[in-house]
């Protein structure tokens, strides 16, 4: 049976109850005492090399070579220090993370921190003064009724006793959703976007900041993000997502 990405839209009675379900695997429906089986993980999360700098996947032949990066990033640096991704956004993260965002299912937060956890003392990160989560406008976080960047960033902050104060970033307007987008729509949609919170400029000048994201896709956003806290002082800026959209090339 070939393979089907959860759908991202409203999850049918039957399929909320099997992903709620405790000793069941989310992915296959197999009996386990995870929330993911190992079969699965071993199957659908094996470890990639990837760009420093922006986390797309790389061609083997660069396996091995100090901070490897892709050729748009070393075309154009982004300002992003590293990149850390645990996994490739398809079958089968990218239904479980949609339904992480959409759908509240915070019965799969501790497996993708694990996925995120394990890619980060992998890659031998150097630890930052704060992790941060992307803000969400109060639009959005109406209409969702929480920031799943926020609950992935608290919980991995305690893990790793990291400082974590989500108002230290704003998103000042709500813009147009991403999706379908080319590179540099998506580069101006974000841009005046958002903005260090004035109470917390001090505290963050001359510390170093990672950034938690469930998805990174351009990289737009991150980017943005990027560039505003460096403008305010903080010394460099990390990438830390749970999932990595595949450049076209790695399709």
């Amino acid at each position: 049976m070939p393979e089907r990405s959860l759908s991202a839209a409203k999850p049918a009675l039957i399929e909320k109850v099997l992903l709620r379900c405790a000793g069941q695997c989310a992915v296959c429906r197999a009996w386990s005492h995870q929330t993911i089986c190992d079969g699965c993980l071993q199957r659908y999360a094996r470890p990639q090399p990837r760009c420093w700098t922006c986390a797309t996947t790389l061609p083997l032949a660069l396996i091995g070579r100090p901070r490897p990066q892709c050729g748009r990033c070393l075309r154009e640096p982004p300002p992003l220090d590293r990149t850390v991704a645990a996994l490739d956004y398809r079958f089968p993260w990218d239904g479980l993370l949609q339904h992480f965002k959409y759908h509240q299912a915070l019965e799969l937060r501790e497996s993708l921190l694990e996925r995120l956890n394990s890619a980060l003392s992998a890659a031998e990160v150097m630890e930052p003064d704060w992790l941060l989560p992307v803000p969400l406008s109060a639009e959005r976080l109406r209409e969702r009724a929480y920031n799943q960047s926020h609950e992935l960033t608290k919980a991995l902050a305690r893990r790793r006793g990291l400082r974590c104060e989500p108002d230290l970033l704003l998103r000042v307007r709500n813009n147009a959703t991403q999706a379908g987008l080319d590179l540099q729509a998506r580069a101006a949609n974000v841009r005046g976007v958002f903005a260090v919170n004035p109470v917390g400029v001090e505290r963050l000048r001359g510390t170093r900041v990672a950034l938690l994201d469930d998805v990174m896709t351009s990289g737009a956003t991150l980017y943005e993000l990027a560039h505003v806290l460096l403008q305010a002082g903080v010394m460099s800026v990390q990438a830390w997502v749970i999932a990595r959209t595949p450049e076209p090339e790695d399709e």
